[in-house]
């Protein structure tokens, strides 16, 4: 009988599934899909371009009441756990880096990307944050021809980051995929 009643609302889980949940943190603010189960968007402001807090042991939590990715999500496939508010930005205390390794902070992105071009663009924010204020936006792009993963996330076709410090802005734009340059220059947007 309970299976029967499960199979009844599993339906209504389904269409319970928000597009857009406003999530903010003291850390970050985001814009989270529970239908992509992926964020649409977050921002930050670096706050610790120099920290040194550890981030052994750390690894992605749920919050509770959002639906999200889950390790399932990232198992067996080329894409990493991309934290989108980076860990090494808030790593000044041990208990300001675990925010940053929330599921709605956290995106199926290429492990190539993420590993490489990615992250020297992130080192470039603290480089920037060692001396003036830096505030960025990654806004997820998502389209009919986004992979849709069998577990149910879904991979964003590219990204872009949007880069604002001493009354500059700087926009660059990233597919999805394996860089073909480790200079994140290239993929500034003019």
């Amino acid at each position: 009988m309970r299976f029967i009643v499960a199979l009844f609302f599993l339906p209504l889980s389904l269409l319970a599934q928000r597009d857009s949940v406003y999530v903010k943190t003291d850390i970050f603010t985001s814009v989270y899909s529970e239908v992509l189960q992926q964020p649409k968007w977050v921002t930050y402001t670096v706050q610790c371009p120099n920290g040194t807090a550890p981030r052994t042991g750390m690894d992605f939590y749920s919050i509770p009441g959002i639906i999200t990715s889950d390790n399932d999500d990232y198992a067996n496939n080329i894409y990493d756990k991309g934290h989108c508010a980076p860990a090494a930005d808030f790593n000044c205390t041990k208990e300001m880096l675990y925010k940053t390794f929330s599921y709605v902070n956290c995106v199926l992105q290429n492990q190539y990307l993420n590993r490489g071009v990615w992250r020297l663009l992130e080192a470039y924010e603290r480089d920037l944050a060692a001396t003036t204020g830096v505030t960025v936006k990654i806004k997820m792009v998502y389209s009919n021809t986004s992979i849709k993963l069998p577990t149910g996330a879904t991979v964003p076709d590219g990204f872009y980051k949007i880069i604002t410090y001493n009354n500059r802005v700087e926009k660059y734009y990233f597919p999805n995929t394996k860089p073909t340059s480790s200079d994140f220059k290239q993929y500034l947007i003019k």
